[in-house]
């Protein structure tokens, strides 16, 4: 059972894995959700294999944004990286107590701990991305004088949000490196369950010689999840989510699920636009730069059903050419 050569899993979880659908969000029920996705890892350990946990970090970066908002009269506001690094010890926390209580009730806890990093990722000066910010954050603003204040003060690009309002819009640059990626090798390689990357990581810029500065940007969790997956040598990345994989025509009467494909395949169906641009999407196109990159498979299906996509009964399996 305690291979010290098991297979090393990336596992990126999704936002099921804190908040399900019709919750409000509240401790208690990140609690209990916390819990399942900890059984599923551990179910892991058990198996042999040695885990890396990433996760999201979308409604609770949000929280930590709005709650700045309605108190900066009263408390200097943060800047979003570091609102980020504050959410990757937030669920960090719950992720690592969670699933050392689980370790102890397995009677595991002699042979693993489970430790959370905060973690940096490199993102380049000169991406495009810096010069049209799409991704919306924080809280709605209708005043048009508080919204001008705001550009002028602040340096914010503010645009209409789909939802009504106006909302501050930032870049989602790509990521180039982990910067923290030779420490999470030496946890899992000492049988520590790594928790690292969340929120795709903490966007940073180095200069010439190798300093770093933090950006204010959001990094998509999944491209970051793959790239935590690529440096530390992962044998596989999974996805999880609340769906059980890729699909044509989801949400049809028509749909079917994709059970395995090639890069190549994928890519084609990416083209295409067969899946959501704001949801699997991105996670098709993390799964096909880990498979290319890396020339190792990668999953995509539901946080419920982990052993299954391991075993092919499951899931979406994306392999390199």
């Amino acid at each position: 059972m305690f291979k010290k050569d098991g297979q090393l899993i990336v596992i990126a979880l999704g936002g099921n894995a804190f908040l399900q659908k019709g919750e409000k969000g509240t401790v208690e029920e990140q609690w209990k959700n916390v819990y399942v996705a900890a059984k599923e890892i551990v179910g892991l350990i058990k198996r042999g294999y040695k885990v890396v946990v990433t996760h999201g970090n979308g409604p609770q970066v949000g929280n930590v944004m709005e709650w700045m908002e309605a108190l900066k009269d009263k408390i200097p506001p943060l800047t979003m990286d570091i609102a980020g690094a504050m959410t990757q010890g937030w669920i960090g926390y719950m992720l690592q107590q969670a699933i050392q209580n689980v370790l102890i009730e397995e009677g595991l806890d002699h042979h693993y701990r489970a430790v959370t990093l905060i973690n940096q990722v490199i993102v380049k000066k000169d991406d495009p991305a810096w010069n049209n910010p799409t991704k919306y954050v924080g809280p709605y603003y209708y005043n048009e004088e508080e919204i001008e204040k705001l550009k002028k003060e602040r340096g914010w690009v503010i645009k209409p949000d789909p939802r009504g309002g106006y909302r501050r819009v930032v870049a989602s640059p790509d990521v180039v490196d982990n910067v923290e990626k030779e420490a999470i090798k030496l946890l899992y390689e000492n049988d520590f369950i790594v928790i690292a990357s969340g929120g795709g990581g903490i966007p940073v810029v180095a200069d010439e010689i190798g300093r770093l500065e933090g950006r204010e940007a959001v990094i998509d969790k999944d491209l970051g999840g793959q790239l935590l997956a690529s440096v530390v040598d992962a044998d596989i990345f999974i996805i999880l989510t609340d769906v059980e994989g890729a699909y044509i025509n989801y949400g049809k009467p028509d749909q079917k699920l994709l059970k395995e494909l090639k890069v190549s395949e994928a890519k084609k169906l990416l083209e295409q636009g067969i899946f959501g641009a704001g949801s699997m999407g991105p996670k098709v196109k993390a799964a096909i730069r880990f498979a290319e990159k890396t020339g190792k498979p990668a999953y995509i299906g539901h946080l419920y059903k982990l052993q299954d996509i391991l075993e092919g009964k499951s899931g979406t399996k994306i392999l390199p050419d």
